[in-house]
Formats: structure tokens, C-alpha cells, sequence
């Protein structure tokens, strides 16, 4: 399908020709109508938890919501970054906006430690001081929550093409569990009146959260600070490069990732002569697409003499 964004003015200068990297700095036209669903489903879900959680006094039923708002976050971001990342790059940004993801990852994370802190301050508060909970709704909204978190995690199964949806359907899963601990509290409440089950099931949801929140910080921080892709042993690849032939030695060597997925390379690397240049750099170019799957190469040659 052509696009509706003009060609900027410096098109000409992002243009891969004969030779160079096979992937664009654009994203493949991909559906949204799934994420976009999921999404207003979860959103859904956290409102009516959230509402329910304060009319019922329910911790539980409040933190599942902040549960559920790490989820659409994690929807939300996988669908701007298909939006953003179809946008070409530009005078200013070169490599185009596949790390506009990375960085409103980031931001989210730190929002969710927030609302962690605030979570485990309240269940700490109720441990001594137990407030009166509404297990009969608790039940019925959790149980609810279920329900919606199962439909949206076959729908998100159903597109295993992307790899921003497969992690919102990790984090989809995760979910489920926070459903089953407000409707185990909704269920004991009911049922006995422990009202001290509310803040404790809270702080075991919290910790769920706590762990998807600090995954999400520790890889949006790899990817903004260029950290070297984790399926690529920086090392190997410069022990790879050293030992090709024609190749006398390697620096400056950087290895990164410039959105997910399309990793790069530069460095300088030592040969005996520049005569030797196009056909050492054909065969680096080969090895490191083989062994390493790096496309996207700019290796600057240094004779020896």
C-alpha cells in the first residue's frame, strides 16, 4: 500500500543502493486492529477496577488495576511504536523513530514505580489498621477481569508477527495472575471476613508488577544507552573480524542496536593494502550477516603502510 507521507528532502541521502543493508529505517506495514482492540479492552478493564476497587475499600482490586494499566501500557507502546516507526527518517533523525518505543517504555516504568511505592504504603497501612472490604464485588469484578484478560490474550496469540505483540502477551499473562489473587481475595472475604487477605494479596501483585516494571526499565535502558543486542557476543564478533583474512587487525569497533531488531556495526579495521579493500570487505560483510545477522555494516579501511 504507497504511503501518504512525502518523500523529505534528504531521501536521497537515506537510500540503501546495491551492496548496502537490505532493511529499511522504515517499519513494514503491519495491522493494528488487533493491538488496538486489546487495548480498549485493558483500558476498559482498569477503569471499571478501578472504580470498583474504591467503592469496595479493595487494595486488591487496586492494585490488579495497576496491573492492568502496565498491560495497556505495554499495548499502547507496541501500537505507537508501529505508528511512529512508519514514519521515514528525516534531516534530523537519520535512523529514523524505532527508539521512540525504548524511550516512552522508559517513561512508563518509572510511572509504575510509583505506583508500587503507593500500593505497598497502603498495605502496610491496612496490616495494622484493617479496613472493611466488599468481598461480593471484589468477586464479581475480579472474576469479570478474568474473563476479559483471557479474551485478550487469545487475541493477541492469534498475532505472533510482532514482537511488540508477543511481549504485551507476555505481560498479558502475567495479568492473569493478578486477576486470580483479587478474586481469591474477593472469594476469602466473602466467605470468612479476613479482611487482612485484601493488603496481603495486594503486595504479591505489587511484586508481579514490580518485576515486569524493572524488566521494562533495565531493557529501555540497554536500548537508550546503545547497549550491544543481547543475542550478539560483542567479543565473538571482533574475534571474527580479526581473524578474516586480509583483516591485520580491529578498532574503534561498535556494536548497537538502532531500533529493535536491526542491529549495526562500525569500526576501523587494519589491512595490508587498500588494493585489497573491496574484496576483504565483501567477504566481512557475508560473515557478519551469516554468524552474527548483522546487516547494516560501515567498516572504514586503514592500510598498513
Amino acid at each position: 500500500m504507497p504511503s501518504n507521507i512525502p518523500p523529505s528532502p534528504s531521501a536521497h541521502l537515506h537510500a540503501h543502493h546495491e551492496g548496502d543493508a537490505k532493511h529499511l529505517h522504515v517499519a513494514e506495514e503491519r495491522s493494528q486492529n488487533t493491538l488496538i482492540f486489546a487495548l480498549v479492552l485493558t483500558l476498559c478493564l482498569a477503569v471499571v477496577e478501578v472504580i470498583a476497587g474504591v467503592s469496595s475499600n479493595s487494595l486488591a482490586l487496586i492494585s490488579d488495576a495497576g496491573h492492568v494499566v502496565t498491560d495497556a501500557a505495554s499495548l499502547g507502546l507496541a501500537l505507537l511504536a508501529q505508528l511512529i516507526a512508519k514514519r521515514p527518517p528525516s534531516a534530523r533523525h537519520s535512523f529514523g523513530f524505532g527508539r521512540a518505543e525504548a524511550l516512552a517504555a522508559f517513561v512508563n516504568g518509572l510511572a509504575m514505580l510509583a505506583v508500587v511505592a503507593w500500593i505497598l504504603y497502603e498495605a502496610v497501612q491496612r496490616f495494622t489498621a484493617p479496613s472493611h472490604v466488599q468481598g461480593a464485588i471484589v468477586f464479581i469484578v475480579a472474576a469479570a477481569g478474568l474473563m476479559i484478560n483471557l479474551g485478550v490474550a487469545w487475541l493477541l496469540s492469534r498475532d505472533q508477527g510482532s514482537l511488540n505483540t508477543r511481549a504485551a502477551l507476555i505481560n498479558v499473562m502475567g495479568d492473569l495472575l493478578g486477576s486470580l489473587a483479587a478474586l481469591a481475595a474477593g472469594a476469602v472475604i466473602y466467605l470468612t471476613g479476613w479482611m487482612q487477605i485484601d493488603p496481603l494479596l495486594s503486595v504479591l501483585v505489587s511484586l508481579l508488577i514490580l518485576k515486569t516494571t524493572v524488566a521494562i526499565l533495565r531493557e529501555s535502558y540497554h536500548s537508550l544507552m546503545e547497549g550491544v543486542p543481547h543475542a550478539i557476543d560483542y567479543l565473538k564478533v571482533g574475534e571474527d573480524l580479526a581473524h578474516m583474512p586480509g583483516v591485520l587487525s580491529v578498532h574503534d569497533l561498535h556494536v548497537w542496536d538502532m531500533s529493535p531488531g536491526q542491529p549495526a556495526l562500525i569500526g576501523h579495521l587494519e589491512i595490508g593494502s587498500l588494493a585489497e579493500w573491496p574484496a576483504v570487505l565483501a567477504s566481512v560483510n557475508a560473515m557478519l550477516l551469516e554468524r552474527h545477522g548483522i546487516d547494516h555494516v560501515t567498516l572504514q579501511p586503514e592500510a598498513h603502510d
